[in-house]
């Protein structure tokens, strides 16, 4: 009985600790953004978002548009469209964690929906001269928030279900989390989006993130407790 107390007990800290910690996340993320927001309406970010397109200059080099395109299409709609398919497929077929298969999309078609509604409030243009063509509204970066709830989501799945190899779960979670602020700082270097948006873009990403798993988990838990308990309810009613 003791051993059974101390493990609910442990059970309870570890889910008071990680709730704690996702909300003060959530609320940094919030914070952060608002305050990015505020700056660009207020046009206060000038010297930052100046100051940052010559300091990613100086960190990639000159002359480097060839890899840092590479690198930026992997958080473009298409790629992101055709992994996340990949990815449906993959637990639909082999893992049959249907659940899973409905996370994907929600996450990924929630941050770019989520992505235009906050583009079209802000209504902030891209920066001049950028060295590849470029569309749209500039904040906040749709690349760098894609790159944020989606990559991070695989960093969750990574730390969900890569438990046996802890060796590989860090070295896949650190190339995750490298690829996402690369991915930003090419947004940057190729000047397409000045880096108030590509920080901002991170901030609703991650926030986003923070939402849509717990919210469907919840979802998950309810439908699970109904069909368990629907066919005990079909037992007791009158015929």
């Amino acid at each position: 009985m003791t051993n059974y107390f101390r493990r609910l007990l442990a059970g309870f800290m570890l889910f008071t600790a990680e709730f704690a910690l996702t909300l003060l996340i959530g609320v940094l993320g919030v914070a952060g953004f608002l305050a990015l927001g505020r700056q660009v309406l207020n046009q206060d970010a000038a010297v930052f978002d100046a100051r940052a397109f010559h300091w990613t200059r100086h960190l990639l080099g000159d002359n480097q548009s060839g890899w840092v395109e590479e690198i930026t299409f992997l958080a473009s709609r298409n790629f992101i469209t055709a992994l996340a398919l990949l990815l449906i497929g993959y637990f639909l077929f082999v893992r049959r964690h249907r659940w899973y298969t409905l996370l994907v999309p929600v996450v990924a078609l929630g941050s770019i929906s989520l992505n235009l509604l906050l583009k079209n409030t802000y209504q902030r243009p891209r920066p001049l001269l950028p060295l590849v063509s470029a569309s749209g509204l500039s904040f906040p970066s749709g690349h760098a928030m894609i790159s944020a709830s989606f990559y991070g989501l695989l960093i969750y799945l990574v730390l969900t279900h890569v438990r046996r190899h802890p060796v590989l779960r860090r070295v896949l979670v650190a190339l995750l989390a490298a690829l996402i602020l690369l991915i930003g700082l090419t947004r940057v270097y190729l000047r397409v989006h000045y880096a108030s948006d590509v920080l901002a873009g991170f901030a609703a990403g991650l926030v986003w993130l923070l939402i849509a798993i717990p919210l469907l988990q919840q979802i998950e838990k309810t439908v699970k407790n109904r069909f368990k308990y629907a066919p005990q309810l079909a037992e007791k009613q009158p015929e």
